[in-house]
């Protein structure tokens, strides 16, 4: 799936023959070549990101750093064939990638360019990888869910269509899996989303894209992929350049799902790039603006309003239309050390954090979500007034739960409201367990967390709640289809829904023995 050198020249030589007017503004000379790092003088007028001809056809490069006496590039080319002394022309133009609808269902690479070996993309408009982040006016409250199909993170760390949500933790404790569940529960929601995979092995992003065949989830996604056996430099612009393609729907009056995986990887790319620049190590010798690279790039998620959409679109004439650009960008810790350099730079970008711990993971809670640590900073502002009403105390009775299960390991004498706050807490741990690729609906998450809110999971046993949730649900679907209908479209709240789910759940637990 990787790209090779020649590939990647030719690509980017046909897109800028497809500009309508190029002007080599300034030229200058090659002084030296080391590891991929071109130091040129003579070049003035030029700015970053800028790209850069090489003569021969032999190439293009990356303008990254701005000196005095030179400029350092990064070449998108072999530079077995580059020798100093040649002369470099720029090209007035920053790096650019494809956008379009023709994109949906596709794998591409840093640059656009198909990885699926399917028929050849005709897109005619491009997007710069670097774009401004939408100003404060041109922003909205944020007060729509996304659905993540997840009981667990709906409930209790919700997150709404425009916020950057952090997704945290160790190795092999279902980071991926998570955000793959959320891009198939987007099915039917009229959401795209944007999966970016960064220095991941070829083997992961093959079973990535079998899961979203398999699922029906690859119609209404893109993959944008910069594998471990690609070059630095395609990893370091991967996740600007699925921003880009993003915001192409945003800019439409669209919502748009766009997944970082993994942020942690990005960084480390942008390190190597950074020190092979002789640029001045930091801390874990990441360079000094380190905290940009991601800012830059998170700060473009948001929920415009009308306005901002009118820019791009004129003949757009509906009055409160408005797109959104959520984020979901992953980061790998180790030993579950959140205060790791790149963790804390990004949970201080982002509008809070998922935390997946290994010790739940491995006693088989997955989702395995600290409840303590992960948090949403839009909170119950991005939920429908129904799993609002059914959540409001969730989380703190979780927190209680696991503070007095650990107490309750010293002492065998327990009271009666200790023993009480145990078995509830023990249901609530049991509902917000969950199987891969199963996500769920608003009305499947109302049911059991209504069943639990009013006191109806208390006769169940622990070991068949499950069975009971299936079951109820079958019930509810077949017997109930307005009522499913109206609360998974409008989420509302009034006592005449109340009531028909207690008709709903009384009836089918005088049919149904479990």
């Amino acid at each position: 799936m990787s790209f090779k050198f020649e590939e990647i020249n030719e690509l980017i030589k046909s897109r800028l023959d497809k500009l309508d007017h190029i002007d080599y503004y300034y030229e200058g000379k090659i002084i030296s070549i080391i590891d991929g790092i071109i130091r040129i003088i003579g070049l003035s007028g030029v700015f970053l990101n800028e790209l850069l001809k090489f003569p021969y056809n032999l190439g293009y490069g990356l303008i990254f750093d701005l000196d005095k006496e030179f400029i350092s590039a990064v070449s998108l080319c072999s530079c077995n064939n580059l020798r100093p002394g040649m002369i470099v022309k720029s090209t007035g133009t920053m790096l650019k990638v494809p956008v379009g609808y023709n994109l949906l269902g596709r794998i591409v690479n840093s640059l656009g360019d198909i990885l699926d070996g399917k028929n050849k993309l005709d897109i005619n408009e491009f997007y710069n990888i670097e774009r401004k982040s939408p100003s404060i006016i041109d922003r909205r409250y944020i007060n729509r869910p996304l659905c993540t199909g997840y009981k667990s993170i709906d409930s209790m760390i919700p997150i709404g269509l425009g916020q950057r949500e952090l997704i945290i933790g160790d190795r092999k404790t279902g980071k991926t899996s998570l955000v793959l569940d959320i891009i198939l529960n987007q099915r039917n929601l009229n959401i795209k989303c944007i999966y970016v995979s960064i220095g991941q092995k070829l083997s992961t992003i093959y079973n990535i894209v079998e899961k979203l065949e398999l699922y029906n989830a690859l119609d209404y996604t893109i993959l944008v992929v910069a594998s471990a056996s690609d070059e630095v430099v395609m990893q370091y612009i991967a996740p600007y350049s699925a921003c880009s393609i993003a915001e192409y729907f945003r800019d439409r009056g669209e919502d748009v799902l766009i997944i970082y995986d993994d942020l942690s990887k990005h960084a480390n790319a942008y390190r190597q790039i950074s020190l092979l620049l002789r640029r001045p190590p930091g801390r874990e010798a990441y360079p000094g603006d380190i905290f940009y690279l991601h800012s830059r790039l998170l700060e473009r998620s948001a929920y415009v309003n009308y306005n901002f959409i009118k820019k791009y679109n004129s003949n757009y004439d509906i009055d409160g239309l408005s797109g959104s650009l959520t984020s979901l960008p992953i980061v790998e810790t180790y030993e579950g050390d959140i205060s790791s350099f790149i963790a804390t730079n990004i949970i201080s970008i982002t509008d809070g954090q998922i935390f997946l711990e290994s010790d739940l993971f491995n006693s088989g809670i997955k989702p395995a979500i600290n409840p303590g640590i992960s948090v949403s900073r839009v909170g119950s502002s991005a939920q429908t007034q129904i799993m609002k009403y059914l959540s409001s105390s969730l989380r703190t009775y979780l927190s209680q739960y696991y503070e007095l299960l650990n107490f309750s390991q010293f002492s065998s004498d327990l009271d009666e409201n200790t023993n009480n706050q145990l078995k509830y807490g023990k249901r609530i741990v049991e509902i917000f367990k969950q199987k891969q690729y199963k996500p769920c609906s608003l009305f499947k998450q109302v049911l059991i967390l209504f069943s639990l809110k009013y006191g109806y999971l208390n006769d169940i046993k622990i070991n068949k709640i499950y069975l009971y949730e299936i079951e109820l649900y079958k019930y509810a679907s077949k017997k109930y289809p307005l009522l499913k209908k109206n609360i998974n479209y409008s989420g509302i709240l009034n006592n005449k829904i109340i009531n028909s789910l207690k008709d709903v759940i009384i009836s089918f637990k005088s049919t149904i023995l479990i």
